[in-house]
């Protein structure tokens, strides 16, 4: 199937990235720490991360691709080019007068993202400074972000997926650099911009490699962009809201003590690692054929997309979600727990990861729902239940922090992906292409039951070599890992094996290279001439 093809593609190289960001975020936590300047440095990461989510991964990308394939699938190459090189050149011009107007008001946009920084302190200062150094980024990837929907349009998607592996490699070689700028921070941040600039050309030269239009013009107001525009008004709004929450629970982690900005952090990244993998690999996939399936009139397919996507994702995010959500401290205490990351900070993130990964299944579910209506072109619908979402988010976790700390912040956000894929799904009920089939019941049946048979494992194991969580020697803490992570795995795969819900022959087809098959006609000719 070319659904599962091309996220084990964009998984691949997903997984790839997660693991060069893994060694990035140890070197982080080593050199950095958890301090006031690991919280000056966050805010100066997050502050361009939050509009080029918008920008990039947000309206732009799910109001770009279907219009794009749209156009592609109906009018030809070099419509879609004229297309996406007016999308090029409008964007380039407003994101660099916007850039340009945030990094000169930075100090005030500081004040505002993170009040519990007081002004003129050496915190405040820096964040400002390194904040003027990464905000670029924006710019740059939301230009990535268009090439890379012109690339997964023509499903080509393995550049676009091993782009972020420049990001990590480019943060690595800042950390290994520190010794020659003001800070680690500041060398971090200014690694980020360069990072763009690398994404940037790798993009442009594979679609030059693969002949893919992108034609330098004027920038004009045509009736495409006018659409594109008209698309992403909803699309800004709902992807600015959901930021917004990412923007406010660093506002109220700025007002508990020192430290909290960093452990909202480090449990992300954790989270993020089966949530950017799978999230990112269905999302990058399953939209631009969903949109052709579509605008093909193919409702079988289309559903056949639709529920397979769900089910994969599933089948992944639910045995990593109970590992999580279990055994965090164990995890965090082996993987950052060096440096400048005492174990003070490992009590303070573990709970924080165990609150935010209970929504890790229905984040993907909500990335996959999402997807429904955006191949539709529909942006409004997400965009309302978007905005209940955050007054639910901001409600909760001013509520929690008061009894679990900053993991009140986390658990407001893993609920509010609960809540959110709920009601996503009510708002498909009445389409039969999005409705879920007896193969996805069945198997969410089977998953949770591999699961739970895993979760209890792992219990068992953290129990017994607790000692091992805690000594001293490093080589103990990541044989205890071993066991933990190793074991619990085996057991997953070998109950999947048996239950039938993950078998190795159907995961084999994907990756044995099928023989060509000669046409009829060509048969009948190689015959006669024999």
């Amino acid at each position: 199937m070319k659904l599962l093809k091309a996220m084990v593609t964009v998984a691949g190289m997903t997984g790839l990235s997660r693991i060069v960001g893994f060694v990035r975020d140890v070197m982080t936590a080593a050199i950095l720490g958890a301090g006031p300047l690991a919280d000056a440095f966050f805010v100066a990461l997050k502050i361009p991360n939050f509009f080029r989510h918008i920008t990039a991964e947000g309206a732009f990308s799910v109001s770009f691709v279907p219009i794009y394939s749209q156009t592609l699938e109906r009018d030809g190459e070099k419509a879609a080019g004229a297309f996406a090189g007016q999308a090029f050149s409008i964007m380039l011009l407003v994101l660099s007068l916007f850039s340009i107007a945030v990094i000169a008001a930075m100090p005030w946009v500081i004040y505002g993202i993170a009040p519990g920084f007081e002004a003129g302190t050496d915190q405040f200062n820096a964040a400002v400074e390194m904040t003027r150094i990464t905000f670029p980024y924006l710019m740059l990837m939301s230009l990535c972000a268009l090439m890379g929907g012109m690339l997964n349009a023509h499903e080509k998607f393995a550049p676009f997926a091993a782009a972020p592996i420049f990001f990590n490699l480019c943060q690595i070689g800042a950390l290994l650099c520190a010794v020659a700028f003001k800070t680690p921070g500041h060398a971090l941040a200014w690694g980020i911009s360069i990072a763009g600039i690398v994404q940037l050309v790798w993009l442009w030269f594979f679609l030059r490699r693969f002949k893919i239009t992108l034609p330098a013009l004027r920038p004009r107001i045509t009736p495409e962009i006018k659409k594109l525009f008209k698309l992403m008004a909803p699309g800004a709004f709902g992807a600015g809201i959901m930021h917004i929450n990412l923007f406010i629970d660093v506002i109220i982690a700025s007002f508990l003590t020192t430290g909290a900005i960093s452990a909202l952090y480090y449990a992300d990244r954790l989270f993020q690692l089966p949530l950017g993998v799978v999230g990112i690999a269905v999302g990058t996939a399953l939209l631009p054929m969903l949109t052709r399936a579509l605008t093909s009139n193919q409702q079988t397919e289309a559903k056949d997309l639709f529920n397979r996507a769900l089910e994969y994702c599933l089948i992944l995010t639910i045995p990593a979600a109970v590992a999580l959500v279990l055994v965090p401290k164990e995890l965090i205490s082996v993987l950052f727990e060096r440096g400048e990351f005492s174990h003070a900070d490992t009590l303070r993130t573990a709970p924080a990861l165990a609150c935010l990964s209970i929504g890790l299944p229905a984040f993907v579910a909500v990335k996959i729902l999402s997807t429904a209506y955006w191949s539709r072109q529909d942006t409004m619908t997400p965009v309302k239940i978007a905005v209940m979402m955050s007054a639910f988010n901001i409600v909760v976790a001013l509520i929690m922090t008061r009894f679990i700390d900053v993991a009140g912040i986390a658990l407001a956000t893993g609920l509010s992906g609960i809540v959110q894929s709920i009601l996503l799904w009510r708002g498909l009920r009445g389409n039969e292409t999005t409705q879920f089939d007896a193969r996805l019941k069945t198997a969410v049946l089977k998953v949770a039951l591999c699961a739970g048979l895993m979760g209890a494992y792992l219990l068992v194991v953290a129990h017994f070599l607790a000692g091992w969580f805690t000594d001293e020697s490093s080589l103990k803490k990541l044989m205890a890992l071993g066991l933990l992570v190793g074991g619990g795995g085996l057991i997953y795969f070998v109950s999947a094996q048996i239950t039938g819900v993950l078998r190795v022959q159907d995961i084999k087809q994907y990756f044995v290279k099928k023989p060509k098959v000669m046409p009829k006609d060509l048969q009948a000719l190689e015959a006669e001439g024999q």
